[in-house]
């Protein structure tokens, strides 16, 4: 019997045991998350590599959790079923690699790696052992609006021939740099627009509009990102990351027969002072909220099974092509071609 099997078998009669490696901002959240809002699972390990930020995560949220020295040992231990990988992006590839070499289902936030072919070598570690075992945190796939705009256009448009969209940002500090825009910010379009169109890119290219006085000396904001896909769909998207008034995330999709808006989130309309409005969110946690919410729940019902759904890691993947693409026409100023390889069965 395999680890993972021995896990399944066992999985199915308590609750999911997992094991949270990063205790950050997301790390936290998802802590938080699991053990106050979703059902079926429980936090028993942490690590991160500054022992007191797991320690308080602990004391706030996880009161039962283990202190693990390194990501390596949680992964390892028979007390941990399912590990999250919530820490910086460069240890994203270590510990997702073993956590497939333990055999255990793996959460691991975006992005998958940080470069396209470690994000490679995942996928080729996965296609060995001949089982999904990661999910890239994408949740975008998970929200509701989203999901009623890939319905309405399946059901109601017709054959999509463009897609409009926006992702702007009230503002971000100074370490924040031009590539961030593609790597940090337009992944999530990246992925949302495989999903919708169940297509793949061919082509980018990326244009600089006047630059706004708010944005600091080392990113040029904002810029437009144009993608073709392979059935010859148009895709723009502005990136707008100091855009002052709040996080806004818009996308409109054109068909051959109607046009489809991303709905915007709920909120309570005003009438006050001779002024009728309604409040902007600012925080990308506010807006994807309940996106957050279903994808790991996703995860955790899962894991009985020994594995997972959700963004792939061949999704993880094809991210990082297509965002190095981005990267090179913002440097290059050309229209960067994008060529995939053979996707493995396992994912389809």
């Amino acid at each position: 019997m395999t680890i993972s099997q021995t896990i399944s078998a066992d999985v199915g009669t308590r609750l999911v045991r997992i094991g949270v490696i990063g205790t950050g901002m997301i790390g936290t959240d998802h802590t938080r998350r699991i053990q106050e809002v979703l059902t079926g699972a429980e936090v028993v390990g942490l690590y991160d590599y500054a022992p007191a930020n797991a320690e308080k995560l602990k004391g706030a949220h996880a009161p039962n959790a283990q202190i693990f020295e390194s990501g390596e040992a949680l992964i390892a231990s028979g007390d941990i079923d399912a590990v999250l990988v919530c820490s910086t992006g460069s240890t994203h590839e270590q510990y997702v690699l073993a956590a497939i070499a333990a055999g255990k289902p793996v959460f691991c936030e975006k992005p998958l790696a940080t470069t396209a072919e470690a994000a490679k070598g995942i996928v080729d570690a996965e296609v060995k052992g001949g089982k999904r075992l990661v999910q890239v945190g994408f949740m975008r796939r998970f929200d509701q609006g989203y999901n009623m705009l890939k319905r309405t256009m399946e059901e109601e448009l017709g054959e999509p021939l463009m897609i409009h969209s926006c992702h702007r940002n009230p503002a971000v500090p100074e370490q924040y740099v031009t590539p961030m825009a593609i790597h940090d910010t337009f992944i999530h379009e990246i992925d949302t627009f495989r999903w919708l169109l169940d297509d793949d890119f061919v082509s980018a290219q990326v244009i600089f509009p006047r630059k706004t006085k708010h944005a600091h000396a080392k990113v040029a904001d904002p810029q437009i990102v144009l993608l073709e896909t392979s059935k010859g769909v148009r895709i723009d998207c502005e990136i707008f990351v100091n855009c002052r008034y709040g996080y806004d995330i818009q996308c409109q999709i054109v068909g051959e027969e109607g046009v489809a808006n991303l709905p915007e989130p709920m909120a309570i309309a005003t009438r006050k002072e001779a002024r009728l409005g309604q409040s902007i969110l600012t925080d990308w946690k506010d807006r994807f909220k309940s996106a957050f919410d279903a994808e790991l729940q996703d995860f955790v019902d899962r894991v009985p099974g020994g594995t997972t759904g959700g963004p792939s890691a061949w999704d993880g993947y094809v991210a990082a092509i297509s965002s190095d693409a981005c990267v090179e026409a913002q440097e290059t100023g050309k229209i960067v071609d994008i060529s995939l390889p053979a996707r493995p069965a396992l994912y389809d």
